[in-house]
């Protein structure tokens, strides 16, 4: 279509501020966005919507549209909701560089303008592109006659033979093919393969789409689904969704592309629909939250949690147990679990303290939007069980309310709909939610997403069954997390149950500490075994995981008693110390633990 057919279009509010001679360029697509420089997402021909966030000084506006203007977009649609009306400085920018410029009045929206593209644009494609675009009005209606992205998608497979699934970041799948058959499933493992390689692909800025071709040999070609535009990729990369097509887009005409990324269009215009539904159900989270935090009475929080209940706990019934999830997303972040540094600072020993977010991304709204979503049970499919999670944030962190049964010793799945973390085998975790299964479900994506700068770090409470509990659980949750945060690695969890053990200080040991204390210890046994093939280390760690029974560790170990006991002399002679003494036993089972 032309820019002076959008012109024309009454409905959609724009109105030519400059390029009138240049109004017959062709517009083969729209993008939405803020970011100071879109080049990497512009592929030419596009009309850009941007709401002028990118606008700090009259002098971006030149470099702006000179980046546009190198990426061959058709032109550009300036917002005045922002700033009440389009700044001179664009308009002369735009005019020097001889790219058209529209205004948009405030009480249009993007989406509507974009709907409108896609829709003229797809339409004036021949045979199977203009049969899929015809019938896209129906996820702007999603519902239960809508049928949301799946219509989309049910359209890709019949009319273009495109099997296609929308996953979320985590490789949950959200949506896809209806028709049964093996073609409509995806494993689990190839939907976190397909999530992690998109997630490694926005972080480093690849353009889309990403031909991946996934473990069990079958080819997929990978688009993402952005909702709203920000001016760093870390706001959303870690929430958004993907769209993967089981086919190989190397090879495709620019029309079919073209395609595919208006269809992430509408299914973005359907995310973010269902975002803004949540506004209500996260303000009433965050005033549970205020309450929990500044120690109001259990009375007030347990009146406050009955009447949101209707909105935070939709069908759930009866009032339930607690649990609280606390997540923290922090970027700047350069260790990792091969650096030796245990996620200690390695110059002066010390914990890496929790601070605020790394350039300037504020790491609260981050972790709301994700634990959103990997709170929700891996095996429930489509959009709504995210419904069911109430999440707010505060400063740099973002803390959920987990409902469980209202007897969390037997649980069911079938007792909760969409229970987090329950296991595909069937009963939901015996007391909730357990931190090494929520960790090992988003593990694999999300540290492709966090790679080079990002970490994610979660703390899981025990369940507590009424108001008076709450703010325990929630001081357990966050020193959870920070027995998490002090752990190696891009993606972290702690559950309660570690916080009675001792093993939870290690990690806080410092590293100069760590290594004398271990080399006083050990070094002259592995001397000795190295020297000798003694096996005194083995020994070792087996003497002491059988409690110092000779029988018990001579058989496991397949050795005569006294063999055993010549080596463990030869520990004690070595080391000065004697197995004999809890003390002692102590110290070599911590020198172990911390080697």
């Amino acid at each position: 279509m032309r820019l002076r057919a959008l012109l024309e279009t009454d409905v959609l509010g724009l109105r030519l501020l400059g390029g009138e001679d240049e109004l017959d360029r062709t517009v083969r697509g729209v993008m939405t966005t803020d970011l100071r420089d879109p080049s990497r997402y512009l592929s030419g021909g596009e009309l850009v919507l941007t709401g002028l966030a990118w606008r700090r000084e009259p002098g971006d506006s030149e470099r702006f549209v000179r980046i546009l203007t190198a990426a061959g977009v058709a032109g550009l649609a300036a917002g005045e909701a922002e700033l009440g009306s389009v700044p001179e400085d664009l308009v002369l920018a735009c005019a020097q560089h001889r790219l058209p410029l529209f205004s948009v009045v405030e009480d249009v929206s993007f989406a509507s303008i974009t709907e409108h593209v896609v829709r003229q644009v797809s339409g004036e494609r021949a045979g199977d592109l203009a049969a899929v675009v015809d019938r896209h009005r129906r996820l702007m209606t999603s519902g239960p006659a809508g049928g949301g992205p799946e219509v989309v998608l049910d359209l890709l497979g019949s009319d273009l033979d495109l099997p296609a699934w929308v996953l979320s970041s985590t490789g949950r799948r959200i949506a896809g093919p209806n028709a049964p058959g093996p073609s409509s499933e995806l494993p689990p493992e190839i939907r976190a393969e397909l999530a992690g390689e998109l997630l490694a692909a926005r972080r480093t800025g690849r353009r889309g789409p990403q031909r991946v071709t996934a473990a069990n040999g079958a080819v997929y070609s990978l688009f993402p689904i952005r909702g709203g535009e920000s001016a760093d990729v870390r706001d959303t990369v870690l929430s958004d969704w993907l769209l993967a097509v089981a086919a190989d887009a190397g090879d495709w005409p620019e029309e079919r592309l073209d395609l595919l990324h208006g269809v992430t269009q509408l299914i973005a215009v359907e995310r973010d629909r269902r975002d803004a539904a949540r506004t209500v159900r996260r303000r009433l989270a965050q005033e549970v939250l205020e309450l929990v935090q500044t120690g109001a009475p259990p009375a007030e929080i347990a009146a406050r949690l009955r009447v949101a209940a209707p909105v935070l706990l939709p069908g759930l019934g009866a009032a339930p147990h607690w649990q609280v999830v606390v997540a923290r997303v922090e970027w700047g972040f350069t260790g990792n679990g091969d650096n030796g540094q245990n996620g200690q600072d390695s110059q002066h020993g010390q914990a890496v303290p929790d601070g605020p977010a790394d350039g300037g991304v504020p790491g609260g709204p981050v972790a709301q939007a994700l634990l959103e979503e990997i709170l929700v049970d891996p095996q429930a499919t489509g959009p709504e069980p995210s419904d069911r999670i109430a999440v707010a944030h505060t400063g740099e962190e973002a803390v959920a309310l987990v409902p469980l049964p209202a007897h969390p010793e037997a649980p069911d799945a079938s007792d909760v709909p969409d229970a987090p973390g329950a296991s595909p085998s069937g009963p939901a975790l015996d007391a909730g939610l357990h931190a090494d299964i929520l960790l090992a479900a988003v593990r694999e994506p999300l540290s492709r997403g966090l790679d080079g700068d990002g970490r994610l770090t979660l703390g899981v409470s025990a369940a507590v069954p009424s108001a008076d509990g709450l703010r325990g659980a929630l001081e357990e949750a966050r020193h959870a997390r920070r027995v998490a945060a002090a752990r190696p690695g891009r993606v972290c969890a702690a559950g309660h149950q570690e916080l009675a053990s001792h093993v939870l200080l290690l990690p806080f040991v410092p590293d100069d500490v760590r290594r004398a204390f271990t080399a006083r210890l050990l070094d002259p046994l592995r001397e000795y075994d190295r020297r000798h093939r003694a096996e005194l280390i083995p020994t070792l760690e087996a003497f002491l995981a059988c409690d110092g029974s000779w029988t018990r560790c001579a058989a496991r170990l397949h050795l005569h008693v006294n063999t055993l006991r010549y080596r463990v002399g030869r520990i004690e002679q070595l080391t000065g110390r004697e197995l004999s003494r809890l003390e002692d036993k102590l110290d070599f089972f911590l020198a172990l633990r911390m080697s």
